[in-house]
């Protein structure tokens, strides 16, 4: 007997979409033995807002919904029992138990122990039951003695960590949630703060917290028809904290866009008290589908007195912010070079600083540059061998740009001139340096209105974002490249690279591998986030 998902959702008649979804809970542990309960017959939870559309719409609660629908409202259709089957991306997702009541409709999916087709007898599957007691407690607990909004509004918030006591994993254990905050509030009251060992002092001041997301994106990329690009986000949530009181409470949310990328493998600092086993169990070994646990992801932690990293993560996003090609062919001691860059058309056009950096390993002095750039600036470093082009702030209205030219090089000092084991011959990349403010490629951010802080004073809650390149490298498509193959990373230790300093590869080397393209478009074979 277990729940699969919970929703609470608001009726609201006149507004765009009829209603907004306050509360969703899934459970990712109930959802993989679904999986293999249902076989091919299962459906996957969807998102909040398909869900939201198809039981409203099964309801009859849609304003415009006022014609005549045969699968839904024959004779044949009547139903009796508040269980319900969702037509949702051409499947159906069923067993769903659902009602309304004080314009707030309660919902369930109940996990069933068998196939679904065909449907099993009601009275056959345990979990319908507990469902309807675990949404009647629900309901007992937010409109017991309650007097307005905003009463409803602070229950609405201490559901997640009721749930993670009466309701753990989606089995209820406990349908009377009162129960549930009576004993958190009774622990608060028989045990008294104390300082903890690892806090040495307490701080005294002006209230103020301090949330820092920074992304840093990963790529690799080679425009090779048999070699797919790899990229990969890695992102680090720092919090400072300069609270009054031994051990102030804090509970901060990382939320998504509607098109935002799932955040995964998440790790957590020591001083986070809990975590919903969503977050827990979301990693990026598992394949994505529709059942991903899409936030908002609440941490409730005892904060240090120093600046400390709240969680780190990796996500899988679609695709890479700045896709390019790198060509160069050697003559004699001359190299001519292609370069192609094109920003994705989602991905904010504001950067702080944007370079493209093309070192030249094992060759002499730059003597010569001919060039022609599209957008931007180059700059030739000589005694380095090395070009940088410095694109600036914005891309262009087409987000593309393009370098070509020949670079000249002199006699070869074995002592002054960069050497590198990896780049020899024509084996060559171009790396790329950028920085966006005020920007995630998952879209990952922290709402201010959403930080919960429970200390004396209020305090200034302050949040930043940035998107940062760590290891962006476009390899020559004229030549062998070295491939990496995806690897987990280690995320407490969010520096590690695709490649080192010296370009070698962090992770299996296979060898050059393919034959170099002929043409002179770009060949990007459809790859995915490592």
């Amino acid at each position: 007997m277990a729940q699969r998902a919970v929703w609470l959702i608001s009726h609201e008649p006149g507004a765009p979409l009829g209603g907004t979804v306050r509360f969703s809970r899934r459970y990712p542990t109930v959802e993989k033995r679904a999986k293999v309960f249902n076989g091919a017959s299962y459906m996957p939870i969807p998102e909040d807002g398909p869900f939201m559309k198809a039981l409203l719409f099964e309801l009859r609660l849609l304003d415009d919904d006022k014609d005549f629908i045969e699968s839904r409202d024959s004779c044949s259709h009547i139903n009796k029992t508040s269980v319900y089957g969702l037509l949702i991306g051409g499947g159906e997702l069923w067993p769903v138990v659902a009602f309304l009541k004080n314009n707030m409709i309660y919902a369930c999916v109940p996990l069933v122990e068998q196939t679904l087709s065909p449907h099993p007898p009601l009275i056959s599957i345990s979990g319908i039951s507990q469902g309807f007691e675990l949404l009647f407690g629900i309901q007992d607990f937010l409109y017991l003695g309650q007097k307005n909004d905003t009463e409803i509004n602070t229950k609405l918030n201490q559901l997640p960590d009721l749930l993670l006591q009466a309701c753990p994993f989606g089995t209820l254990l406990d349908a009377n949630l009162q129960n549930s905050l009576d004993s958190i509030n009774f622990a608060s009251v028989t045990h008294p703060q104390k300082q903890p060992a690892w806090k040495v002092g307490t701080y005294k001041g002006k209230p103020q917290v301090s949330i820092s997301i920074t992304e840093k994106v990963k790529s690799m990329q080679y425009d090779k028809q048999d070699i797919a690009d790899t990229w990969q986000v890695v992102g680090a949530v720092t919090c400072k904290c300069d609270l009054e009181g031994i051990m102030p409470n804090v509970t901060i949310s990382l939320s998504l866009p509607t098109n935002g990328s799932p955040l995964q493998d998440i790790l957590v600092h020591p001083c986070v008290t809990s975590l919903d086993s969503a977050i827990l169990t979301s990693s990026s070994i598992d394949a994505m589908d529709d059942s991903a646990f899409s936030g908002p992801y609440k941490f409730p932690f005892t904060p240090p007195l120093e600046s400390f990293n709240l969680c780190y993560y990796t996500s899988q996003v679609p695709v890479p912010p700045i896709l390019g090609f790198y060509q160069m062919k050697e003559e004699e001691i001359k190299v001519k070079i292609t370069v192609n860059l094109k920003l994705h058309e989602s991905v904010k056009n504001n950067f702080e600083f944007c370079e493209a950096h093309i070192p030249f390993y094992n060759r002499g002095p730059i003597t010569h540059v001919e060039s022609k750039v599209s957008f931007g600036q180059l700059e030739v470093f000589r005694e380095k061998s090395l070009l940088i082009w410095i694109i600036g702030q914005k891309f262009p209205k087409s987000m593309e740009i393009s370098l070509s030219g020949t670079v000249t090089f002199g006699a070869k000092s074995h002592e002054k001139q960069p050497f590198d084991e990896i780049c020899i011959g024509a084996t060559a990349y171009l790396k790329l340096h950028f920085k966006i403010l005020d920007y995630t490629l998952t879209g990952c951010y922290a709402d201010q209105h959403s930080v919960q802080v429970f200390a004396s004073g209020k305090p200034k809650i302050s949040t930043y974002r940035k998107l940062i390149s760590s290891d962006y490298y476009i390899w020559n498509s004229k030549a062998p490249a070295p491939v990496v193959t995806c690897l987990s990373l280690n995320h407490n230790a969010n520096q590690a690279s695709l490649l080192s300093k010296s370009g070698k590869v962090n992770g299996r080397i296979t060898g050059p591998q393919g034959t170099p393209a002929e043409d002179h478009s770009p060949t990007h074979k459809e790859g995915g986030p490592c």
